[in-house]
């Protein structure tokens, strides 16, 4: 259910639509049309999120990168959020000692 999911990946309804009508998620749907989404429905969501609100990427760029990745067979948002996540927490402690000096 739309709302549902809305809920667990903190997005209004609407922007789920959105997506779907975009091409970036296709839940299944019941026989009376209600959307059913799946871990990896959910999971797009929150790429698409993290995207976004992170990086300012457009929802055409986001098509293009899930595009690349499906014809690639190869998860290279995963590795790139890793590696960026393995950066962000070197940096820290870096920054935190800076500001202790200071």
């Amino acid at each position: 259910m739309i709302s549902v999911a809305a809920n667990i990946v903190s997005v209004h309804p609407r922007t789920l639509r959105i997506y779907e009508e975009e091409g970036l998620i296709c839940p299944s749907r019941t026989e009376s049309n209600i959307r059913l989404f799946s871990e990896n429905d959910l999971r797009r969501i929150l790429w698409i999120r993290h995207l976004t609100q992170d990086f300012g990427v457009n929802l055409a760029g986001i098509k293009l990168l899930f595009e690349l990745e499906e014809r690639l067979g190869e998860r290279i948002l995963e590795r790139l959020y890793e590696e960026g996540q393995a950066k962000e927490a070197k940096r820290a402690p870096q920054e935190a000692a800076g500001r202790g000096r200071a």
